[in-house]
């Protein structure tokens, strides 16, 4: 145990350097000893707790508290947290930015990249930075898509503005979201050009996926719900959201429902398997998807704002 004097000698340098500012030169003329002997006196203050450094970073990172909190409570890997806005469409593109700075911090020059669909992914591929090619990366849908409606947020649509962005290569996957029956599904889900572009996918270093609310037949899915009994889906009180189109429940399960029968989409199991997959998702509406989404370890980075981030903090 260090005696008195000892630990009196390590208060009076450590204020004199830290509270007074005095140079290390001039606390070793004070106290009459070697400059490198107040800098292990200063170590040492450090390490017996005498002195505690406190960075304040909330300035530049504002809710680092909350990113900690949400790792911790939740198991995710990472979390990206941006301060809400009132404005929809400011929200939505700033979650975009992030998540494609975030994804540039990931990404390799050889990587395959699953994309699924929707608005803010659309954001993340039209705000990704342009200062660097990756020529060896493949970008892969994960989600049927093709038709008139909505083809600015299709799957293919945003694998292209990707590769167009970052000089890299990109994989048509040539079905519709939603086929007309059952039967049909089973079919285009045997053609070898879907196959192989669902099986590359399943290759996937990464994943880049959107996370719906409720209702959950917001943006693409909209259009195609002539196609089955709407009235059906609205009122199954099980569907809590979707990821990649695959209609959830509270516990991140396939909703038996009429719409996951005939979606083509890549199956959530093959989705797990994907080594990272980053959730982009913003607005409180989407709160209980995105908890489901956790839940059923669907994702494992969450790109959110701040207020969905305190929601999902007060949930059981």
């Amino acid at each position: 145990m260090k005696s008195q004097e000892e630990l009196t000698l390590l208060v009076d340098i450590a204020r004199m350097y830290y509270e007074e500012g005095a140079k290390q030169s001039d606390v070793a003329q004070t106290f009459n000893i070697s400059r490198s002997l107040v800098s292990k006196y200063l170590k040492r203050a450090r390490e017996e707790g005498i002195v505690e450094i406190t960075i304040h970073d909330e300035f530049v990172y504002p809710h680092r508290k909350l990113v900690k909190k949400l790792k911790l409570k939740y198991g995710l890997d990472d979390v990206v947290c941006i301060t809400s806005q009132p404005s929809k469409s400011v929200q939505r593109r700033q979650t975009g930015k992030a998540a494609g700075q975030y994804l540039m911090k990931k990404i390799r020059k050889e990587s395959i990249v699953g994309v699924s669909a929707g608005k803010t992914l659309h954001e993340v591929a039209t705000t990704v930075s342009r200062t660097s090619s990756y020529p060896d990366t493949v970008f892969v849908p994960l989600t049927g898509g093709m038709g008139t409606q909505h083809t600015d947020i299709q799957s293919n649509v945003i694998c292209k503005l990707f590769s167009q962005r970052l000089q890299s290569k990109e994989i048509d996957l040539h079905a519709p979201l939603l086929t007309d029956t059952e039967e049909a599904k089973t079919m285009v889900m045997q053609q070898s050009f879907v196959k192989d572009v669902f099986n590359k996918a399943k290759e996937a270093d990464f994943a880049l996926v959107g996370i719906g609310g409720v209702p959950a037949y917001n943006d693409v899915s909209e259009a195609y719900l002539h196609k089955i009994n709407p009235n059906t889906n609205t009122e199954n009180p099980e569907i809590i959201g979707d990821i990649c189109y695959n209609f959830l429940n509270e516990n991140g399960k396939l909703v038996d429902c009429e719409w996951n029968k005939r979606v083509i989409s890549l199956d959530l199991e093959s989705l797990r398997s994907i080594p990272l997959v980053i959730g982009v998702a913003e607005g409180i509406e989407k709160v209980n998807a995105i908890h489901a989404a956790i839940k059923g370890n669907l994702i494992d980075v969450l790109v959110t704002d701040s207020d969905v981030a305190e929601a999902l903090l007060s949930k059981e």
